[in-house]
């Protein structure tokens, strides 16, 4: 024995070799042929949901995004251009670009409520909309209530009651307080609390809130 391989198992290797390599090629190109394959046809699935959706998009509606653009916001009263994201929820535009602080963000995901305004004289989580969605509909926030500088009767009766503590749940409920009396100027308790069952309140001031509202309604309903 000489410890070298003999000439036909060194062929027999080369042979292997060159077997295995063959394999890996064309393994190798049948892969890339499907990943080709693939990426080809979601291109022209995208291509074709993006002709799609322009098709049905009707002619009266307005696309945002995905850059910022101006959008008209009717707010209190008056029309505020400002130039935000389409992500850009109803809450941040009021505070962060228009300075209009009265509107509180606590939990920002539609939970506490604290965030309430009236779109359309109806509550709604101001962090849970966008303030594209806002367009063309009439904005109050808290600051709108005032009028003539005069304070809303409901604001001086929270603070008659005292109705607060923290203040952090004040604007949401004072804003869902003040819907209930616009649509029924004498609630019972029953009513108020259902008109506030959305808005929490983590220092426990309810019954002072309940208190706050009722107080109003036998007011309007003196002068009636």
């Amino acid at each position: 024995m000489t410890g070298n391989e003999p000439p036909s198992d060194r062929h027999s290797d080369r042979s292997a070799n060159s077997t295995t390599a063959k394999k890996l090629t064309r393994r190798g190109f049948l892969k890339g042929a499907g990943i080709t394959a693939a990426s080809t046809a979601l291109i022209e699935g995208v291509q074709g949901f993006q002709q799609e959706a322009l098709a049905a998009t009707p002619e009266h509606v307005k696309e945002y995004g995905p850059e910022a653009a101006p959008v008209t916001l009717h707010i209190n009263g008056r029309e505020h251009t400002v130039r935000i994201e389409p992500r850009t929820t109803l809450a941040e535009a009021l505070r962060v670009e228009l300075g209009m602080t009265g509107t509180k963000i606590s939990c920002d995901r539609g939970v506490c409520s604290s965030c309430t305004v009236w779109l359309d004289k109806m509550p709604v989580n101001s962090c849970m909309t966008l303030a594209v969605d806002a367009v063309d509909h009439q904005i109050t926030t808290i600051e709108g209530l005032s009028v003539d500088n005069e304070v809303h009767p409901l604001q001086e009766a929270f603070v008659r009651h005292d109705a607060m503590q923290c203040g952090f749940c004040t604007p949401g409920m004072v804003m869902s307080s003040a819907a209930l009396l616009e649509r029924n100027p004498h609630p019972s308790e029953a009513d108020v609390r259902m008109a506030v069952s959305g808005n929490l309140c983590r220092c426990g001031t309810y019954p002072k809130i309940f208190a706050a509202v009722l107080d109003v309604s036998s007011h309007q309903a003196t002068k009636a």
